[in-house]
């Protein structure tokens, strides 16, 4: 992540606003959420920035029943895919 963040000095920036955003609306307008297909068709991914994104699930946590949002990877888009 450190070369990331040298490499491009927004990127820290856009994934904490893209972090805050995530967990209270996933599928706010400004991520471009969007349902995976494939072997990734329980993910969903969105964006963190140009060429940025990240990978995660919707889960039910077993002792509250709650909805919880799973990141499950990060990086650029041919890293994450």
């Amino acid at each position: 992540m450190k070369r990331f963040a040298k490499m491009r000095p927004g990127l820290l920036n856009d994934l904490e606003q893209t972090l805050h955003l995530l967990e209270p609306a996933p599928h706010h307008p400004g991520l471009r959420t969007h349902k995976l297909k494939g072997d990734l068709k329980d993910c969903w991914a969105c964006s963190a920035g140009y060429d940025f994104g990240l990978i995660f699930e919707f889960q039910k946590n077993p002792k509250t029943r709650e909805p919880e949002t799973h990141l499950l990877n990060v990086g650029t888009h041919d890293e994450v895919y």
